[in-house]
């Protein structure tokens, strides 16, 4: 049995609602009604250029390590332009391929959660119940870890540690994806390297063929998945970064409404952050990014801040860009230290991480660094740690950027999130594992069966829900 553990939040919590990424109903006092949406298809076709050929879920895309992906050849709508400054960049090479092993699978008990959030000013009356705040349960909670060598996206419930369900990314299966991102109603977002955003819902009752839909590792549906919200196909060679916005809370719906995707793709030398409307797909804003030379992989990780600004980072000692989501005005900067991962704590501060970590401050766009022996991904944990992904995972102080604790993992971890309970995530690329690690006991839970898991971006929601609830 794993010891449940109290989330490290703050008392009183994030600015924003803190629930379950699963959860839409934030619970406050009050009565309880219930969240969901229409079960219209949303499935959205932008084929300008040349039509997408569909294939049956056999088909599988043939092993690829995180290089450039061949072009799609499907051209994306935008339907807005954007301005731009300058900057210069270089980048690093990027990871190869992994050797295949196995990895024992694990279970997780089905003890009560217990958060320490308090409710929350944007989450009113007549929404209660659902995993926000003052002690709630979370209706269920994922994380979503692409699975690159084959072209699918894995829904892993982290409680129970069941994949409850496996989808294709891309209609022809040969999406090559890497980065997810989740909504704080739970819905996923997934980019492919070759091209293109995929969105699915995660309670099934929302999805618009609830009878088709993947129910495990081993039940992927020919596309579209009955889950599937929308797909966005995108004329790009090299596409990483995803990421939520969080939308606003409507009392009506007990749901964020007006979410949005940022998400950037580059064909050498031009680069693009592209944002999309969160319930169709369509693209809103395409804002051609000028200075930055697309290099190895153009932008390669990618979040939002407190007010839904866009940070990217790329590869290497390159430069993170910052675009306005008011009048998408961009800004870049040095990056310092050479990065990996990215991500955005409670704070408002962006951090670039590898083996060194690298924390700016947009009010006085200055950098403070540190060599901490990490890896790769990193994602703060809501509190006063910034988890670094590898072997031990390394957590360093995020006021001080000390090393404040290490977990051991069986096998290196490339990416890491956090879930609502607190535990720490990584993907392992060696083990075709991920692993749930527990930081107040450091037991560790598998989940075995996945195929090159190569996520280290948002992967549960806890990133966004915790961004711009500065402490003190």
């Amino acid at each position: 049995m794993t010891t449940r553990r109290t989330p490290p939040h703050e008392a009183g919590g994030p600015r924003r609602n803190a629930f379950s990424p699963a959860c839409a109903k934030p619970e406050i006092a009050g009565g309880r009604v219930s969240s969901g949406r229409g079960t219209g298809m949303r499935i959205t076709w932008f084929t300008a250029v040349s039509a997408v050929a569909l294939a049956g879920c056999g088909s599988a895309a043939p092993p690829a390590d995180d290089g450039d992906g061949g072009s799609s050849g499907i051209a994306s709508i935008t339907l807005g332009e954007g301005s731009a400054t300058q900057g210069s960049a270089t980048a690093g090479p990027e990871d190869g391929s992994a050797t295949q092993a196995s990895a024992d699978g694990g279970t997780g008990d089905t003890g009560e959660i217990k958060f320490d959030l308090g409710a929350q000013p944007d989450a009113n009356l007549g929404c209660d119940g659902g995993g926000g705040g003052g002690g709630g349960t979370p209706d269920f909670s994922y994380i979503w870890i692409a699975n690159s060598n084959e072209s699918t996206v894995s829904k892993i419930n982290t409680e129970s540690l069941i994949e409850e369900g496996r989808y294709l990314t891309r209609p022809d299966g040969n999406g090559n994806p890497s980065r997810t991102s989740v909504n704080l109603n739970g819905d996923a977002v997934v980019a492919n390297r070759s091209g293109g955003v995929t969105m699915l819902f995660a309670r099934t009752e929302q999805c618009p063929d609830p009878l088709n839909t993947s129910t495990g590792s081993a039940d992927v549906k020919p596309w579209p998945d009955g889950c599937v919200g929308w797909h966005t196909p995108m004329a790009y060679n090299s596409q990483r970064p995803v990421a939520w916005t969080a939308g606003t809370f409507d009392n009506g719906t007990c749901r964020y409404e007006d979410t949005k995707v940022w998400t950037s793709g580059a064909n050498d030398p031009q680069i693009d952050v592209v944002l999309l409307d969160g319930e169709t797909g369509v693209v809103e804003q395409t804002v051609a990014v000028n200075g930055l030379v697309a290099s190895f992989f153009g932008i390669y990780g990618g979040a939002v801040d407190s007010e839904d600004n866009f940070w990217g980072s790329q590869l290497g000692v390159g430069r993170i860009l910052r675009v306005d989501r008011g009048d998408f005005s961009q800004q870049n900067w040095v990056m310092p230290v050479a990065g990996y991962g990215m991500a955005v704590d409670r704070n408002d501060r962006v951090w670039t991480c590898s083996n060194s970590v690298g924390r700016f401050d947009y009010p006085t766009q200055t950098w403070q660094t540190a060599v901490v022996g990490g890896a790769n991904g990193c994602m703060p944990d809501g509190g006063d740690l910034l988890w670094i992904s590898g072997d031990p995972m390394v957590g360093v102080d995020i006021e001080t950027l000390a090393v404040a604790q290490t977990l051991d993992v069986p096998n290196s971890v490339r990416g890491i999130s956090i879930d609502f309970n607190g535990y720490v995530w990584g993907p392992s690329l060696n083990a075709n594992a991920a692993y749930r690690v527990d930081p107040m006991t450091g037991q560790i839970d598998t989940v075995a069966g996945l195929n090159y898991p190569y996520t280290y971006s948002d992967m549960t929601g806890f990133g966004l829900s915790q961004v711009g609830g500065p402490s003190g």
